[in-house]
């Protein structure tokens, strides 16, 4: 295998998961980190300097400011920025070329290239160590689906404390809407320890839109999907579950359809394990759904059935390889962490998503999230 150049960043941890793995501390502005000859690297300004020294996992951190003198100084009377200070920092190391990831600040690129530093966009993932799961990351994603549990919760209780009347679920003497429910998981999350952001309680056709967050009033005997996916704030680690529940009576063929996406996730569960390509997961699932009778179909309103994938890797970004779908041509590896959603939407029946996290061992997955399936709250 031909040996790539060492890893060259520039991003905050906020948005870039690469940057967080690569420092393990949150920085909320973007900064330089590179790896070279075996040690990580941060370049970062005077007001995070103490703080990502004594607390992160870089070897050795560099004062920002310092380097943008000098680079005051070696282009006199030019603007100078991120991309002067690197390429004097390479110029330091004597190194001449980085790999950088796809999602490297365009302006960024184009300057060190006018500069005469080579840079190479990663093929793939910039940290294809990522993909594996150590038992501190699994424990990590444990706590971020016991965060998501702890939302579910909480709209499962407002949910059987509510009543009908007049074709809509009130809840203590107001109407109950999915602005209401979201904003009751969400405060579940937070004290739990875990921002929940755009979290899902979508009802009724809204709900046959898989990302449709929801909105407006939630209505007795529809079916409610609740998909959670916190963000823990001590780890950066995420969690991701959804569950799908119904207010009232459910008729035989919501019944139906919620046991075909059960026996649809307990299939790809047994399918799971170290070796197999994720597409014969996602082919299991839709083999299920067949069998049953539910059809996927594409018309000018869009896409009925399953139409999304089985599931995706997860951890320090919400979606990260591996992916589970009819496109997926990758074997699962030992270790990986992958969410496992079956889901069916059909606009005029209802929509039902079940979501579980797992990580891949050689025999049976190990769960990672825990919530009772039971649904239809009478």
């Amino acid at each position: 295998m031909i040996s790539r150049p060492p890893p060259l960043l520039y991003a905050d941890s906020e948005s870039s998961s690469d940057a967080l793995y690569f420092g393990r501390i949150s920085v909320p502005d973007p900064f330089i980190a590179f790896g070279l000859r075996g040690r990580r690297h941060a370049v970062v300004s005077a007001l995070e300097f103490a703080r990502v020294k004594g607390n992160s996992e870089f070897d050795v951190v560099h004062s920002l400011e310092p380097y943008l003198e000098k680079a005051k100084t070696t282009w006199r009377g030019r603007a100078v920025g991120t991309a002067e200070v690197i390429l004097l920092i390479a110029r330091e190391y004597r190194q001449r070329a980085f790999t950088v990831p796809a999602d490297f600040p365009a302006g960024v690129y184009a300057r060190l290239r006018k500069l005469g530093l080579s840079l190479q966009i990663a093929k793939g993932a910039l940290f294809p160590q990522r993909e594996v799961k150590g038992p501190d990351e699994a424990a990590a994603i444990r706590e971020g689906n016991r965060c998501s549990a702890a939302g579910i919760a909480a709209a499962e209780r407002m949910l059987r404390k509510s009543r009908a009347k007049g074709g809509r679920l009130h809840y203590r003497d107001s109407v109950l809407t999915s602005e209401r429910l979201q904003t009751e998981i969400e405060m579940a999350c937070l004290a739990a320890g875990a921002v929940s952001s755009n979290t899902i309680a979508a009802g009724g056709d809204q709900a046959c839109d898989p990302h449709h967050r929801g909105s407006g009033p939630l209505r007795p005997n529809e079916l409610i999907i609740t998909d959670v996916f916190p963000r823990v704030g001590a780890t950066g680690y995420f969690g991701d579950m959804t569950r799908t529940f119904l207010r009232g009576r459910a008729s035989d063929g919501q019944r139906e359809l919620v046991a075909a996406v059960r026996a649809a996730q307990l299939a790809a569960l047994k399918k799971i394990r170290a070796g197999v390509d994720g597409r014969a997961v996602h082919e299991k699932v839709v083999e299920v759904f067949e069998s049953r009778g539910f059809k996927t179909a594409t018309g000018p309103r869009g896409s009925t059935g399953f139409f999304h994938g089985t599931g995706h890797g997860v951890g320090l970004a919400i979606h990260e390889p591996p992916r589970m779908n009819r496109t997926a041509d990758i074997v699962l590896k030992m270790g990986s962490v992958v969410t496992v959603e079956p889901g069916l939407y059909y606009p005029g029946l209802g929509a039902c998503r079940i979501e579980d996290v797992v990580q891949v061992t050689a025999g049976a997955p190990r769960m990672l999230s825990s919530y009772p399936y039971d649904w239809e709250l009478r």
